[in-house]
């Protein structure tokens, strides 16, 4: 067979990020059939009784729920653009661990300090995702510029966002997220945790 003759086959090349992107999707059909009543229960997180097992499930889960398509496609088109190349680099576990690990960060900060507001959205591991980017160029004894610019920019503008501008956007998550991806950086480039 000529090689001019193989026909191209769409490859899942990035497990956890399609997979996660997939959730997300399906967790957003949940909610619009269920008129926000999954959003609410599952998919969000805030203070609950330490004995109702969805407070845990919350606390993860949270990352899932979007408030509508324009929240959705905001946070899975920047997962989807970043994160295959994250997961090429530091491998599915690690990219698994990061998005657990600033779902948790972020919904334990929310519930102590937060505790009567709903939180939902992936916003948090898109900053995670931004910072351990600006991580994939940086050389021993070397930090990029583009490295201080992305800090400066992104989490600059969180700090005065959640000062100085009136939303319903969770600054503190965002800055938590970036924080996360920022440690969580430094420790996979310095390879102490396993690339698989």
């Amino acid at each position: 067979m000529d090689n001019s003759e193989k026909k191209f086959k769409v490859s899942f090349n990035s497990p956890v990020i399609l997979s996660f992107a997939i959730i997300c999707a399906i967790t957003m059909g949940l909610n619009a059939i269920t008129k926000g009543y999954t959003n609410t229960h599952y998919f969000s997180v805030y203070r609950s009784s330490l004995v109702n097992p969805f407070t845990y499930l919350r606390l993860f889960g949270h990352i899932l729920g979007h408030a509508n398509l324009d929240h959705f496609m905001a946070n899975i088109m920047l997962i989807l653009v970043v994160g295959p190349m994250l997961e090429e680099k530091y491998g599915s576990s690690n990219i698994l661990f990061v998005i657990l690990s600033t779902a948790l960060t972020t919904g334990l900060v929310h519930i102590i300090f937060f505790p009567g507001y709903k939180l939902l959205g992936a916003s948090g591991v898109v900053f995670a995702f931004i910072m351990l980017s600006s991580f994939t160029c940086i050389r021993e004894k070397e930090i990029p510029l583009t490295f201080i610019l992305v800090a400066l920019l992104y989490i600059g503008e969180q700090v005065y966002a959640g000062l100085f501008v009136k939303s319903n956007i969770s600054n503190l998550t965002h800055i938590l997220g970036g924080l996360v991806g920022a440690g969580l950086g430094y420790v996979m480039h310095k390879n102490k945790m396993n690339r698989y």
